[in-house]
């Protein structure tokens, strides 16, 4: 049969990639439109470029998507930021958030993937709204002295592979990946405090964090992961948080 099985591998990659680089320029564009065009004043947008950079969109995309987020191009940014909440499959709480220029759109693509769950369901209560903070550093460090200093209200350890942080192991050598919870209002305080202490932050953002975290049997968690997998894919889709732990 050849090596076709191979080259649709490949465009299935691709389609994935640019999927990925457009939700990355569309996060620029807002961060650019939501504060000042230079990421060295621009927390939100210094992350958003490095998330960029780091994924291997074009640094002329990069700027041209901050120059139109900005208003420099004399074209409207017309993007806003649009959530859904709901339960997934096996009663688990999500919150969807997604960047859309017409929610007209955007929202029955949503009904239909919650298709297997339900749609429209409070489920805030379920979770913590949080300042979310994914970093990497160079070199041996206790990550708890490091969120004490910097002001956040807990940290964990992150595994950098299966994170996407790097892609493979060897990469991941003397490297200490943390996510750093902190209150809402000290997002960027905390950010720029890791920043200036030699931290790569690749994350930085207010989301959700669960208070209590479900742990289901294989076949369950397959069924949600199945579910979340399918939003994910859609190309408005900025954010997804779950209770799944």
């Amino acid at each position: 049969m050849g090596r076709q099985w191979l080259q649709k591998k490949r465009e299935i990659n691709a389609a994935k990639r640019g999927k990925v680089s457009n939700k990355l320029v569309r996060e620029i564009m807002v961060a650019a439109k939501s504060g000042m065009p230079d990421p060295a004043s621009n927390a939100r947008l210094a992350v958003a470029v490095e998330a960029a950079r780091k994924a291997s969109v074009p640094n002329d995309t990069i700027a041209r998507a901050i120059k139109k987020g900005s208003g420099q191009l004399g074209e409207g940014v017309n993007i806003e930021l649009v959530s859904y909440e709901g339960f997934g499959p096996c009663k688990v709480p999500v919150i969807v958030e997604c960047m859309t220029d017409n929610r007209n759109r955007t929202a029955p693509e949503m009904r239909t993937l919650f298709r297997n769950g339900q749609m429209n369901v409070k489920v805030g209560f379920f979770f913590n709204h949080v300042g979310i903070i994914e970093a990497t550093h160079e070199g041996a460090l206790d990550i708890e002295e490091v969120a004490i200093e910097a002001g956040a209200q807990s940290v964990e350890p992150v595994d950098l592979v299966a994170s996407g942080h790097v892609a493979a192991p060897h990469l991941a050598e003397g490297l200490v990946g943390a996510r750093f919870l902190t209150d809402a209002t000290d997002l960027d305080a905390v950010t720029g405090t890791l920043r200036k202490a030699g931290w790569t932050v690749t994350v930085s953002e207010l989301g959700y964090e669960a208070k209590e975290h479900m742990d289901l049997p294989p076949d369950e968690r397959t069924k949600v992961e199945d579910f979340l997998h399918a939003i994910d894919d859609h190309d408005d889709v900025h954010r997804i948080y779950t209770a799944l732990k």
